[in-house]
């Protein structure tokens, strides 16, 4: 499958050496108070970083952080990246390496550009956010994306791009995709790790399969259930994904949970929720019992009890109790799994539970989705999990059967003559 991607690895050992290499990583973290409050997006790149410097490349760094407010977002997230470059470059020094990270606080301009030229050989550069740029923030084929400023501007620089990121690579933006008209392209070692491990759950899993959904990226849910659903044994719903597929059946949540509902959207899916079940009934399995806030405090109530004034916030005991013993029979197991409101300590304990299961299965395991990586890292069961995909969207799509831009456009990129 990804045998017309080339890796770093298919490279001999001094053919970068000198080299001005860009990297489009994904360094964005979860931001709190204006500090990166996890770093793990940051960790998950180090050993692309590492090789390269070893190799005595000329690293320039591409990310973006955040995005642009909108009417359903704000934009705390949306900073520079000089504490990500600080971060970085800290550890790389825990784990002696020797390279120099520089913040650049330019995307493209004749500083940015300067700096570039002047970089030294095994250090780095951090380049300021891309997103920062609004061309970035289209979504166009990937030759128009080839002709914007920011690829135009860059490109005489460097010599090899390399797209280690596969969590935007469901996304045909310029950083993604345009380097991959004019340079010699690579796919970085995360990049193919991720797309190895979902490979596993998308085309040859070990039996039983389940899925465990309760994200709130509906239009990929969706879209990978209606495409994959006869090759999943199971599919354990939490969140909005389960309260959907319940209104599918004709349950009234109550107001205050049907509103928030259709506040994300979420009534538009009631129907194919609806078309999904009269298919495969059996193997969807949602919630016996649901957890409530009543004034202040967390109630269990059974579905049957519904519709409640109060929000439903969490999947309850006996639910937890029949999910847990699914996975432990399960083969493989593919989870963006966060059960309810996980920032409320009331309403963490079905999000827990169901982690706290996936990490002791047996099963191949992957978990996607930054809140369910969160979970899995503060309840310490990172370590039991087969693979952490750093993408959940881009894995959502990618299991579904989706091409995704970026991966496409890296098909056959090694090839490509510096114009």
């Amino acid at each position: 499958m990804f045998e017309d991607i080339k890796t770093l690895s298919d490279l001999a050992p001094n053919e970068v050496e000198g080299k001005t290499v860009f990297v489009r990583v994904d360094l964005n973290c979860p931001i709190k108070n204006g500090n990166i409050d996890d770093d793990r997006r940051i960790i998950s790149h180090i050993e692309t970083v590492e090789e390269l410097s070893k190799r005595n490349a000329k690293i320039v760094l591409l990310s973006h952080q955040g995005r642009p407010a909108d009417d359903k977002r704000s934009a705390e997230d949306f900073v520079t990246l000089e504490e990500h470059a600080k971060r970085l470059s800290e550890i790389l020094e825990k784990d002696n390496v020797n390279a120099k990270v520089e913040y650049v606080e330019d995307i493209f301009g004749s500083y940015a550009r300067e700096k570039i030229k002047n970089l030294k050989k095994g250090n780095v550069i951090l380049l300021e956010n891309v997103r920062f740029y609004a061309e970035e923030n289209t979504n166009r084929p990937r030759d128009a994306q080839a002709n914007t400023y920011i690829v135009k501007k860059l490109y005489p620089l460097a010599d090899y791009f390399i797209n280690d990121a596969f969590s935007v690579s469901h996304r045909s933006q310029p950083s993604v995709v345009g380097f991959t008209c004019v340079l010699p392209s690579l796919g970085g070692p995360l990049l193919i790790k991720e797309l190895e491990a979902l490979k596993a759950v998308r085309e040859n899993p070990k039996k039983p399969l389940t899925f465990i959904l309760a994200g709130a990226k509906l239009d990929d849910t969706f879209k990978m259930l209606q495409t994959k659903l006869n090759i999943i044994d199971y599919v354990l719903t939490g969140g909005i994904i389960a309260n959907i597929f319940l209104m599918a059946k004709n349950y009234d949540l109550g107001n205050e949970s049907t509103n928030y509902i259709k506040g994300k959207g979420g009534d538009k899916f009631v129907a194919a929720a609806h078309s999904l079940l009269e298919k495969f009934n059996d193997k969807i399995l949602l919630p016996d019992d649901v957890a409530v806030l009543e004034d202040g405090k967390r109630k269990e109530i059974p579905i049957s009890e519904l519709p409640t004034k109060y929000p439903i916030l969490d999947i309850g005991t006996k639910t937890i109790i029949s999910y847990k013993k699914i996975i432990a029979k399960s083969g493989t197991i593919f989870a963006h799994a966060t059960m309810g409101k996980i920032e409320d300590e009331k309403f963490k304990k079905g999000t827990d539970e169901i982690i706290k299961a996936v990490g002791d299965s047996s099963a191949f395991t992957v978990i996607g989705g930054g809140h369910t990586i969160g979970a899995a890292a503060n309840l310490d069961v990172e370590r039991k999990i087969g693979h952490i995909c750093t993408g959940g969207g881009a894995a959502v799509l990618y299991i579904a059967g989706e091409k995704l831009p970026a991966i496409e456009a890296l098909r056959g990129a090694w090839k490509v003559k510096k114009l």
